[in-house]
């Protein structure tokens, strides 16, 4: 440990820092003529660097709000285009809904009047088939009477009763 106490002690007194008056021997005059000369020749180039940094610096800022006029420029157009693409489309979703009104009412109109005429011609056909259906009855009555009184009178009738029905016909004929 008395080792170490000792380098300790022996570095400390080596690092202290004292003032030596003796302008010679110290170099101030040096020093002080060395960082005159960086300071003379150093500042002009210095304020030259740093001028041309401000310039650049000003030009990027200049260029940066010219970018933004034109960035609120073009967001005040799209702004506007968008109001007028939401006027269209709702002009279009009017008109679309106005249409589909329109088709509907005429689909409804036109199965109305299909309804209609498929009702009147279906009663128009049961009319018909009616009218042929009675036609047909009436005629296998009037056949069937027909039939009928045929073999009534093929066994009650005589060659004279026949005569007699035959004269009456033909007078009944000649009125």
């Amino acid at each position: 440990m008395d080792l170490f106490n000792q380098t300790l002690n022996g570095f400390s007194a080596h690092l202290a820092v004292s003032f030596n008056p003796d302008i010679f021997e110290s170099n101030i005059i040096n020093i002080t003529l060395l960082l005159g000369g960086i300071i003379y020749l150093g500042s002009s180039a210095l304020s030259e660097s740093l001028s041309e940094r401000q310039e650049k610096i000003m030009g990027a800022i200049q260029e940066a709000e010219d970018r933004l006029q034109q960035a609120d420029a073009r967001l005040a157009e799209s702004e506007k285009q968008l109001e007028q693409a939401q006027l269209v489309i709702e002009s279009i979703k009017t008109d679309a809904e106005t249409t589909a009104r329109n088709v509907k009412s005429g689909i409804l109109m036109d199965g109305k009047n299909e309804i209609d005429r498929l009702t009147s011609t279906a009663k128009s056909q049961i009319g018909t088939v009616e009218a042929r259906v009675r036609k047909q009855i009436s005629e296998y009555v009037v056949t069937l009477a027909l039939k009928r009184v045929t073999l009534q009178l093929e066994g009650k009738l005589n060659s004279n009763l026949q005569q007699q029905i035959l004269d009456r016909n033909i007078s009944n004929l000649g009125e």
